[in-house]
């Protein structure tokens, strides 16, 4: 059975939606639930924190969705009533089918809530968001499209009832909970959002209002913007043009004198004056790229010159363009200057970065990522969630990797450690991969060989802050959030954790080495890459926000008087 809510968006926002979500899970008996932290399931997880407190369920909180999927199933048939467990969209879903699968043949009332993308999002390439709705497929009695706005609670009960076994066996049902932002309890409890603005409609990860623009002639001012996959043509193409290159790690085209590596953090001045956008690849990483590409005001043009599998037709709003003479006509002339003032504050941006965290007095994640960046000649595969953005930040475009890699297609940071074993089993180069501690530990099982397989040459550097670092960059770390819901916040979202990194490694006979500053990290990047090894470097995530609003403010000061 599946339903499909037609309900009109606008009338109940993503908390309001949420806590009626809860009610109606503690009114029908349902007392466990696993949560699997995440940010499009943030309004579900706040509710919940606020449920438990008020005493009307109980939390279990796992950081791997196949585990949170099988601790909710053993709660349902130890107890003889349904649980639930929640995860965010994505590859955190699909991590659930070995467990629904499980319960579908056993019997089991598991109740799966997987928080969605709103309709809108869904097929035009936005992060983390895939037709999940309908998953399981013959798995669950019930697969249930709850709208982002409209009320869940009717649509939760009926597949609550299919769970029980109301017209057919018990059994697992899913319940997918479209999202729209803010994804943050606001101040006032019952608050009611506006209607949304047609900027609302685009990637709601990302912020949704963007300065207006200067009127600039059409054409003049271009910029390339090289996305997840995009390929050195991209590079080619902007430094033929003469033209800014905005190049992600994973796109291999982040060299060349029109890269412009710190391009995130001088959106907010050059932004506003962007007359044109020509994308190769698929952009996934920074906010202020994606209000870039959300802002109609902005001609727009996305390179693709065979089919693609991360947008579905109609779904993106630039214009679809297959030959590079089609593109090339579409660029027109560059405006004189352009690219100078881009590299002028490129270079002072790089800069005020060096410059604040030579003086630094502790490694974090910034030094790590520039440390792999610059001391890897191989190939080079970049974890999910801070990795990646890491590097974003502070590669330089003056040295590039042999290859760059990332597990970009749903952005989740399951199998991380599988997909670079793969990768160096592949092609037999030395590879490294750097990750944050949950993505190792999530993937720890990808460390075991069976006796006689080949072993990849794989370092692996963990970057271990004990928790899930990124949600602190994002609104659930702003202090307003931390000061009303600082515990449910550290323990949803920082998930904290005390497990030995090394024991691990040797539980699995890979070598471990715990470096401690830049100087003993430079060493360890410096020695060849042979079997499996792991470098483990300890941060603290506490100063992390506080770090990166200083970067954005040094990078600011030092391009003021750029232009």
């Amino acid at each position: 059975m599946t339903v499909c809510g037609q309900c009109e968006d606008g009338g109940v926002d993503s908390i309001e939606s949420a806590r009626r979500i809860t009610a109606a899970l503690a009114a029908n008996g349902i007392t466990d639930v696993v949560v699997a932290p995440g940010s499009r399931s943030a309004p579900l997880a706040y509710a919940l924190a606020e449920t438990e407190a008020a005493g009307m369920l109980k939390l279990h909180v796992r950081i791997d969705e196949r585990v949170a999927g099988f601790t909710a199933l053993g709660l349902a048939s130890g107890s003889g009533r349904p649980a639930a467990v929640l995860t965010t969209s994505g590859t955190a879903v699909g991590e659930l089918m070995p467990a629904v699968m499980e319960a579908n043949h056993a019997g089991i009332p598991l109740v799966v809530l997987s928080a969605d993308r709103p309709d809108e999002l869904r097929g035009t390439g936005a992060n983390q968001t895939t037709r999940q709705a309908g998953l399981f497929g013959v798995h669950v009695r019930a697969a249930v499209d709850v709208p982002a706005g409209s009320d869940p609670a009717p649509h939760l009960a009926r597949a609550l009832a299919e769970a029980r076994g109301v017209t057919q066996p018990p059994g697992p049902v899913q319940v997918n909970l479209a999202f729209r932002d803010p994804l943050v309890p606001g101040d006032s409890a019952l608050s009611k959002p506006a209607a949304p603005s047609s900027a609302a409609r685009t990637e709601r990860d990302e912020p949704t209002t963007t300065a207006s623009p200067a009127s600039v002639p059409d054409g003049e001012r271009t910029v390339v913007l090289a996305g997840h996959g995009a390929g050195e043509i991209a590079a080619v193409f902007a430094q033929h043009l003469g033209l800014p290159l905005l190049a992600e790690p994973s796109s291999n085209a982040r060299f060349g004198s029109s890269a412009i590596a710190p391009y995130r953090l001088l959106l907010e001045e050059f932004g506003p004056r962007i007359g044109k956008v020509v994308v190769f690849g698929r952009p996934t990483l920074s906010r202020p790229v994606a209000a870039l590409l959300a802002r109609t005001d902005v001609e727009r043009a996305l390179y693709v010159p065979e089919p693609a599998s991360w947008f579905e037709t109609g779904r993106r709003p630039e214009r679809i363009i297959p030959a590079l003479d089609e593109l090339l006509t579409f660029v027109g002339r560059g405006a004189d200057g352009w690219l100078e003032e881009w590299q002028v504050a490129g270079a002072r941006a790089e800069a005020a970065i060096r410059l604040l965290l030579a003086a630094e007095p502790a490694l974090n994640g910034l030094h790590v990522a520039d440390a792999v960046w610059e001391g890897t000649s191989g190939n080079l595969v970049l974890g999910s969630s801070n990795p990646i953005r890491d590097v974003d930040l502070v590669a330089s475009a003056g040295w590039h990797p042999l290859e760059v890699y990332a597990n970009r297609g749903l952005a989740g940071i399951d199998g991380t450690i599988s997909t670079a074993s793969g990768i160096a089993l592949a092609a037999g180069i030395p590879t490294r991969l750097l990750v944050g501690d949950l993505t190792f530990l999530h993937d720890a099982g990808g460390l075991l060989l069976g006796t006689g397989e080949e072993e990849p040459d794989l370092q692996v550097v963990v970057l271990n802050d004990a928790g899930g670092g990124i949600f602190g960059l994002l609104e659930h770390g702003e202090p307003a959030t931390i000061e009303r819901y600082g515990p449910a916040v550290e323990r949803l979202f920082g998930t904290p954790h005390e497990a030995d990194i090394a024991g691990i490694a040797g539980s699995y006979g890979v070598a471990h080495r715990l470096v401690s500053s830049a100087e003993e990290l430079d060493e360890a990047l410096a020695e060849p890459i042979g079997g499996r090894s792991i470098v483990e470097v300890r941060t603290n995530r506490a100063g992390l926000r506080d770090l990166h609003a200083r970067v954005k403010d040094a990078v600011r000061e030092a391009t003021r008087t750029a232009r």
